[in-house]
């Protein structure tokens, strides 16, 4: 019995505490920053329905808008071809008078179309506007995706290689996307602009 040679495979032998304490870090780190990065995906998935809704707001505002013109600018016409008609010197009395109620009801209907197309306008503006809000909390949610997705990444490697430096890096990446992550949930002003136009 004492002929067998003793096999103890690598594995089981204690590792460094220096790794050990590397590997818990790294787990823990990508575990936690997985988590992050599911929250802030599901909000970025609601804030891009939101957008989709404004943008589809705001196309049906400004065909009513377009609606409302047309339907003006026939009013205006009409309104030309009443007044044309009341400056004629042949005209009965009774027919001046129906002109004159005709000449008075269109000028109401352009009034109104006018009054009506201006505040189309501003809710077609003000969708628009929301749009855009949405859009930058949207780049704010998408960078903080890249940037958490490459210290996951960066933890992997640095567990694989035992190289402190890297989780060092990794951190400085998993804190640029929690930041820019937070600041999308809270409507904060944080704002990569320049990241954010390269990633579009």
């Amino acid at each position: 019995m004492n002929d067998l040679p003793e096999v103890v495979p690598a594995s089981s032998e204690p590792g460094k505490p220096a790794d050990d304490r590397l590997n818990s870090t790294v787990a823990a780190s990508v575990a936690i920053l997985a988590t992050v990065l599911a929250l802030f995906n599901i909000k970025d998935g609601n804030i891009v329905q939101a957008m989709a809704q404004e943008q589809a707001k705001s196309i049906d505002s400004w065909s009513y808008f377009q609606a409302k013109s047309t339907k003006q600018s026939l009013a205006e016409s009409m309104l030309d071809q009443f007044v044309m008609e009341r400056e004629r010197s042949d005209l009965t009395a009774a027919r001046a008078k129906l002109l004159d109620e005709r000449i008075l009801a269109y000028r109401e209907k352009v009034k109104r179309y006018e009054a009506e197309k201006a505040e189309i306008r501003t809710q077609a503006e003000d969708h628009e506007k929301k749009y855009e809000q949405l859009n930058g909390r949207d780049d704010q949610f998408d960078i903080a995706d890249a940037a958490i997705s490459v210290a996951i990444a960066l933890l992997g490697v640095s567990a694989l290689t035992r190289k402190s430096w890297l989780v060092v890096f990794a951190f400085a990446f998993a804190g640029m996307g929690v930041a820019s992550g937070l600041a999308g949930f809270f409507e904060w002003s944080f704002h990569l602009d320049g990241l954010a136009k390269f990633l579009s």
